[in-house]
């Protein structure tokens, strides 16, 4: 276990402020990325970033930014937990001297905001994807994630769901898309020799269309519409690679293969487990898919791949509407609609060299202008400083 941070840390310039993040674990994913991209912002800004989860795969990572992890276990939704988790947080505040207190998840948000109180400081949330509510207490649990100071959308998508669903003024909401780091998903900096591996790891064949569908195997990702598609397609040689962890779902991939053998796609369908290098991932694609049924919040992968320059075609919904120009860097079709994707597949499969240089030229010039790492980190401190400097003036008053 971590030991928790002391306050023997060098006075920070600059941004100046303490960031306290507060999310259920630090294992892969979106909150996981975004609380280590905003963490990095910090410290290199001149701050301090302290994050508090009860651990995972990406702590060293995290370490390696010069932010400070603090073990709790946090994840955990009992209210017994919730409360002591509450005066474990506030103290951590007081003796810390944190300014801003921000929660990426409803069971650490309900400790957040009830230390945050305690002790008078400014407490912001993220709304990071659409919450069922399937029941009433269930709208009750979620309604944590508008409890702040300032609620982030990370999509237009996003913004609007919470205006609608919960009445939240448009005041209270900051949209800030997440965020790419272009950097790390740049042509240029993936070599010939990262690509090759790969391709041979995955034992494709040569000069054979490549298909991509990065995601968890997660029945509402669409892994069904895209292996029913591909059954549709024009080219016959090409290959559908399936990139994600099962996550505890083996029902569902056996079903997938069964799916398979069933369309007589055996040797046309890989399915990837791990993937620790996307950018050279990326490039072995002749087309990148989202086939999700449900609407994805913002839509991680669409945003990446067009990054790398590589075409996209995601469903017709959600934060795909803000990701993919239709035409310009991809296609958009309705939710499930197989034929759809498949006419979509086709299109993108017979680009000529020059079609498909000018969609990545514009692609690139799309999460540049709209989706980057920088831009993502730029507005989140803005708004620390925004709130801490309110509460700042409301103190001194």
């Amino acid at each position: 276990m971590d030991k928790p941070a002391t306050s023997t840390s060098a006075p920070h310039d600059a941004f100046g402020l303490t960031v306290l993040q507060v999310l259920p674990r630090l294992e892969t994913g979106g909150v996981e990325r975004g609380t280590v991209d905003v963490a990095a912002a910090i410290v290199a800004a001149g701050g301090r970033a302290l994050v508090v989860s009860a651990g995972g795969r990406m702590e060293a990572e995290l370490a390696r930014t010069g932010a400070e992890h603090v073990a709790m276990r946090v994840d955990r939704k009992s209210p017994g937990r919730i409360r002591r988790n509450a005066g474990r947080l506030a103290d951590l505040i007081r003796r810390e001297q944190v300014d801003i207190v921000h929660a990426r998840s409803r069971a650490p948000a309900w400790s957040a905001r009830a230390a945050a109180r305690r002790t008078g400081v400014p407490f912001v949330t993220t709304f990071h994807g659409v919450y069922g509510t399937g029941f009433p207490l269930k709208k009750v649990w979620n309604r944590i994630m508008i409890a702040g100071d300032r609620t982030i959308a990370v999509s237009d998508y996003i913004a609007d769901h919470i205006r609608q669903r919960y009445r939240v003024p448009d005041g209270r909401i900051a949209v800030i898309h997440r965020g790419v780091d272009l950097d790390l998903f740049d042509v240029r900096a993936v070599s010939e020799a990262r690509v090759v591996q790969l391709a041979e790891r995955w034992q494709l064949p040569d000069g054979a269309p490549a298909i991509m569908l990065p995601g968890r195997f997660a029945r509402w990702k669409g892994h069904t519409v895209l292996i029913d598609a591909l059954a549709l397609v024009q080219r016959a040689d090409a290959v559908a690679l399936l990139i994600g962890a099962d996550a505890g779902r083996e029902g569902y991939r056996g079903e997938l293969l069964q799916q398979v053998r069933r369309r007589g796609l055996d040797g046309a369908v890989r399915f990837i487990d791990h993937c620790n290098d996307m950018p050279a991932a990326y490039m072995l694609a002749d087309v990148v898919v989202s086939a999700s049924t449900r609407p994805e919040a913002f839509g991680r992968i669409a945003a990446e791949a067009q990054a790398m320059g590589r075409p996209v075609i995601a469903t017709d919904h959600g934060g795909a509407r803000e990701t993919v120009i239709p035409g310009e860097t991809g296609w958009l079709t309705p939710p499930g609609d197989v034929r759809a994707l498949a006419g979509a597949l086709d299109a993108a499969l017979s680009l000529t060299d020059t079609e498909r240089a000018r969609m990545a030229k514009a692609a690139l010039a799309n999460v540049r202008r709209n989706f980057s790492k920088q831009a993502m980190t730029s507005r989140t401190l803005a708004l620390y400083a925004e709130l801490a400097g309110k509460h700042g003036a409301v103190a001194a008053g």
